[in-house]
């Protein structure tokens, strides 16, 4: 007997999702390829199932010099790409949003929790750009070609990017370090992995909201890299008032100490796609 294997194409070569897909989806043939020039419109994309669209520009800005770059790359190269592969005749388009779509997070000491009813509402052009792309992309969802759009909060994982790598060398370094409760929706990559298998597997397409089984919060996440190191980190109480004042300095201080979560019923799926808990992914993401 033959089994069909479905065949994948990553876009983003050589990118930090493209490698954990790559080394996750084994059951599959699985390619990428990179959008950095013109040379992926001669490809021919109807021999492949799913197209999951890893290239973007990630971080995040409100410079008006970035407006043009970000709408370039992560609207209309997304939407290129879903185009090409709709008429090429691919079934299925998986584009990587972000939870930027709603907005920065909350105030320190304040909560920001996202349900299914929570609008969309991006502050800066890094948001505004995932936003447009979703827009630009369900113009082309139909019965034969589905469009699945992943909001994903924060990624992290061996050889990210990001803020989590700073936080990593916060852990490793500093003796102390604030203790402020907040709440924040993550996903481990490998985690990631497995929603995707899983979109690819079922056909699906819709919007999704993925994210770990747990929440995290930036002082517990900073101890837990520490212990991951063997050292002790002393967390000191007391400090959110003077970062409250602080935050009127510096927007930095509610990015990494405010509140942006999805309510996790929202995360949920009819199969389980979270294998590691927080405390192994953070172990997996530390071996040197």
């Amino acid at each position: 007997m033959i089994l069909f294997m479905k065949r994948i194409l990553i876009t983003g070569k050589h990118s930090f999702i493209g490698n954990a897909l790559i080394h996750h989806l084994t059951e599959y043939h699985t390619e990428t390829i990179s959008l950095r020039n013109t040379s992926w419109q001669s490809e021919d994309f109807g021999r492949f199932d799913s197209i999951v669209h890893a290239a973007g520009i990630a971080h995040d800005s409100t410079k008006n010099a970035d407006r043009e770059l970000y709408f370039a790359v992560n609207s209309q190269l997304a939407y290129d790409a879903a185009l090409k592969a709709k008429h090429d005749g691919a079934n299925q388009f998986i584009f990587l949003s972000s939870s930027i779509v709603y907005g920065k997070s909350a105030p320190i000491g304040q909560k920001k929790i996202i349900t299914r009813d929570t609008p969309v509402s991006p502050e800066s052009w890094y948001g505004e750009s995932k936003v447009r792309a979703e827009e630009m992309l369900n113009t082309l969802n139909d019965d034969g070609f589905k469009v699945c759009i992943l909001r994903c909060p924060m990624m992290y994982g061996k050889d990210c990017k990001g803020n989590y790598p700073l936080l990593s060398k916060i852990a490793r370094s500093l003796p102390v370090f604030p203790k402020v409760h907040n709440v924040r929706s993550m996903l481990y990559v490998k985690n990631f992995a497995e929603f995707v298998r899983l979109m690819i597997e079922n056909d699906e397409r819709g919007v999704f909201w993925p994210q770990n089984r747990e929440y995290s919060d930036t002082s517990g996440l900073v101890k837990m890299i520490a212990e991951v190191h063997g050292r002790r980190i002393l967390l000191l109480p007391g400090c959110e008032l003077p970062l409250k004042v602080f935050a009127h300095v510096s927007g930095m201080v509610n990015k990494a100490f405010g509140s942006l979560a999805y309510d996790m019923s929202l995360s949920d799926y009819r199969e389980d796609y979270r294998l590691y808990d927080l405390r192994w992914s953070i172990e997996n993401t530390e071996k040197l």
